[in-house]
């Protein structure tokens, strides 16, 4: 048996506290390296093996959220009822940043013929759905839903300048 208890070369002293060099526990190595050997089984098992894999789970929530969310909102035609529920939706929402006259503000002008994304009214539906975060507008469209921001886009497109 080694010696215990005894300090070797390499230990020091700090506050009366010395630094010995024993041997861990036979009982503490043996949890060690079955702790090891289970992360290595539960790994291959839950990525790889598991019906609950990532990857598997990824799939399903993307399946959910795409059921929820679906990624084509169906653009309305601009007519007067679908227009004039636009404007009432554009009034509360959109006044602050595109102005009373559509002309902008914070947000650029909807009246000319110019769209950074686009004029038709699937480009205006899917900029009002989908936002533009990097300039500053926000995702509409799972505050507002399908039906209200068709007819945002409907308004904007039937008077502003879009194609």
């Amino acid at each position: 048996m080694a010696e215990r208890d005894v300090p070797r070369g390499h230990s020091h002293e700090a506050d009366g506290i010395e630094e010995y060099d024993n041997p861990l526990p036979g009982w503490w190595l043996g949890i060690f390296y079955v702790t090891i050997g289970f992360s290595v089984v539960y790994t291959v098992d839950y990525h790889f093996v598991s019906p609950r894999a990532q990857a598997a789970e990824y799939d399903a929530e993307m399946a959910d959220a795409e059921a929820k969310w679906p990624k084509k909102v169906a653009a309305a035609a601009p007519t007067d009822p679908t227009a004039a529920a636009g404007k009432a939706i554009y009034d509360a929402n959109c006044v602050g940043c595109h102005g009373v006259d559509l002309h902008g503000g914070v947000g650029p002008s909807l009246t000319d013929t110019t769209w950074i994304h686009g004029g038709s009214i699937e480009n205006i539906t899917r900029v009002i759905t989908e936002g533009v975060p990097e300039k500053g507008m926000i995702t509409w469209g799972p505050i507002l839903g399908p039906e209200k921001v068709a007819q945002v886009a409907a308004f904007v497109h039937g008077s502003g300048g879009g194609q």
